[in-house]
């Protein structure tokens, strides 16, 4: 379900290393005050955030967005808690889903679309160690069978 994206400004590259990934999700965040001006200005940090659903509605907690320099005593607390904009049908999927064990809902990237800023959220599976070591044995076979392709072509 992959959806097309504006600029990309940060994105959890730990993820995909540490979960699978079921489906995502794309969601608009709401901000406040000076936040859009630090997010364009690519002063965000996604690393050990998540998604929680509280009272039928989505937050995405530890999002880290620096305050903006220009902004005065109205700067925002940067990890504060982000309401998160989805239907009611992809919320209650999500509350489904993420209720199972081992599941979580994880922010994959975060872009601006159209003007907004926008949150690409994962369902996401915990890997265990086995799991991590086998897709760095792929990784690391696929790297090999491309070099001596391009060797071969050389």
């Amino acid at each position: 379900m992959e959806k097309s994206q504006g600029r990309v400004l940060a994105q959890n590259k730990k993820a995909n290393h540490d979960y699978f990934i079921e489906e995502t999700y794309e969601a608009g965040v709401i901000l406040q005050g000076t936040e859009i001006k630090s997010i364009r200005a690519g002063r965000v940090n996604l690393k050990d955030s998540f998604a929680t659903i509280r009272q039928g509605e989505a937050y995405i907690n530890n999002m880290h967005i620096s305050t903006y320099e220009q902004g005065n005593r109205f700067n925002h607390d940067p990890t504060r808690a982000r309401k998160l904009l989805l239907h009611r049908k992809q919320i209650d999927k999500l509350i489904g889903d993420s209720q199972q064990a081992g599941y979580s809902i994880i922010p994959l990237k975060i872009y601006i679309k159209n003007g907004f800023a926008k949150v690409l959220i994962g369902l996401a599976r915990g890997k265990k160690k086995y799991d991590k070591r086998e897709d760095l044995k792929q990784k690391q076979a696929k790297r090999d069978m491309d070099r001596a392709i391009k060797d071969r072509l050389n």
